[in-house]
């Protein structure tokens, strides 16, 4: 069995940030090196107080815990608290973390973690691109020594926080423009993608049996998320980018060329998607399709062997359960 592949997850914790983090830690395909925070969501401060109760919560205080920018390069930052609820994490409520988070910022944590192991961790950015873009901007060469970039973001069809552009990109996106920009191929898992694979009533159903894990995060942070029916739920964007690494062969994708608008009056923050090149050369490979059955039994064998490791409840992070 391969070993397995290590992750670093810059993120917006964010109801589907928690489940991204959580699919990454139960995964036996990953190693989980260390989570970089952003405001998003909700601000930073409740993204990084999120990042570190989850820590907590799932078991895995070895995990550095960074946060990041506050807000965009440029633009005035939006959140999207009427998405995810004022905490972040729906209906969740999750102790209060007894753990600090890391003293240094997460631009450099970024930077130290990839230099100190070149070609070895994927990066997988699931929130707005700031700290990535800060990142590439102080050290260029983080685009040679990520051994993959994938992001959760964008679109070639549509939007959601408006009509032209997806909510990571919305929210800075100067970021974006740098990042799709520095030399490495962007892999790209947009809203056309992510819509496909929702949380429906039946999705539900099997993580019931989870648990402490079902009962306390799952079910109430996905149930605040949206409603659910045997055919119908809300969809959980960001476990994609961590379910790509984990396994890139679930989905389908086709070399592109991205450029992120900025100055657009109605479409700033969309993704320019050119499939055909036009004598350019590709700096994406954009998600066209996903296996969604074989997703999820990824996605919910990972939060099978989460909830088996989590600690007990008012025990030390970590603990074994007996």
């Amino acid at each position: 069995m391969p070993a397995p592949k290590k992750i670093l997850i810059d993120c917006d914790p964010g109801i589907d940030d928690a489940l991204a983090i959580t699919l990454a830690h139960g995964c036996d395909a990953l190693d989980l090196v260390g989570l970089t925070t952003v405001g998003g969501n909700v601000s930073l401060d409740l993204t990084t107080s999120n990042a570190l109760r989850l820590r907590e919560f799932l078991g895995f205080p070895q995990v550095p815990v960074a946060a990041g920018s506050a807000g965009a390069l440029v633009v005035s930052r939006i959140d999207a608290s009427e998405v995810h609820g004022f905490g972040g994490l729906g209906g969740a409520v999750l102790p209060e973390p007894r753990l600090k988070a890391h003293d240094g910022h997460a631009v450099d944590f970024i930077i130290d973690t990839l230099a100190a192991s070149p070609g070895e961790i994927s990066l997988a950015a699931v929130g707005p691109l700031t700290n990535i873009a800060l990142a590439v901007r102080r050290e260029p060469r983080i685009v040679e020594w990520a051994r993959e970039f994938v992001i959760m973001g964008g679109s070639y069809t549509r939007g959601n926080r408006t009509p032209a552009a997806e909510f990571n990109i919305a929210a800075d996106p100067e970021a974006a423009a740098i990042v799709f920009g520095a030399g490495w191929t962007v892999i790209q898992i947009g809203l056309d993608v992510s819509l496909t694979a929702l949380a429906t009533g039946q999705v539900l159903e099997r993580m019931r049996g989870l648990g402490r894990l079902g009962s306390e995060l799952l079910i109430p942070s996905l149930e605040f998320y949206g409603m659910t029916t045997a055919h119908d739920g809300p969809a959980v964007h960001d476990a994609l980018a961590v379910a790509c690494v984990a396994d890139p062969g679930l989905f389908e994708f086709t070399p592109a060329v991205v450029d992120v608008e900025t100055a657009g009056r109605f479409t700033s923050g969309m993704t320019v998607i050119d499939f055909n090149l036009r004598g350019r050369l590709p700096n994406a490979n954009v998600a066209r399709s996903i296996d969604v059955e074989r997703f999820w039994d990824l996605t919910l064998e990972s939060f099978a062997q989460a909830a088996a490791r989590l600690p007990w409840p008012g025990g030390l992070p970590g603990s074994p359960r007996g």
